[in-house]
């Protein structure tokens, strides 16, 4: 199963997943992805990524807009999962009967059967 099946609906393999622990140096990744995700990894894990060297990169791919359309969605997102974690909603308790987002070992144990990744 597709863990976002609107991603895998724009193309977006299963496959590429399992490189993100290590996109910067994957060959999964265009340029302007890896620098994207290194901008997602300074607002979620640390700040300091974000030196002269990144924002140089930045804004060699990406405009101003798109920087902060990026930054909105990465925060809004992480403070989205931060927020179901306060409510104490695990995997398949919202959605049960789907099990997109769901890696295939946690969804075997909460019963969901196997997955497609």
């Amino acid at each position: 199963m597709q863990r976002s099946l609107q991603a895998g609906r724009q193309g977006l393999a299963e496959a590429n997943y399992d490189d993100l622990l290590n996109f910067e140096t994957s060959d999964k990744f265009t340029e302007r992805e890896k620098v994207a995700l290194t901008y997602t990894s300074a607002i979620i894990w640390n700040a300091d990524i974000a030196d002269a060297a990144l924002w140089e990169k930045l804004h060699r791919h990406f405009t101003i807009p798109e920087l902060v359309e990026l930054g909105f969605f990465i925060a809004l997102t992480f403070g989205q999962q931060r927020w179901i974690k306060t409510l104490g909603i695990g995997h398949g308790e919202v959605l049960a009967d789907n099990a997109a987002g769901i890696a295939a070992a946690h969804s075997q144990k909460i019963g969901l059967g196997e997955t497609d990744g």
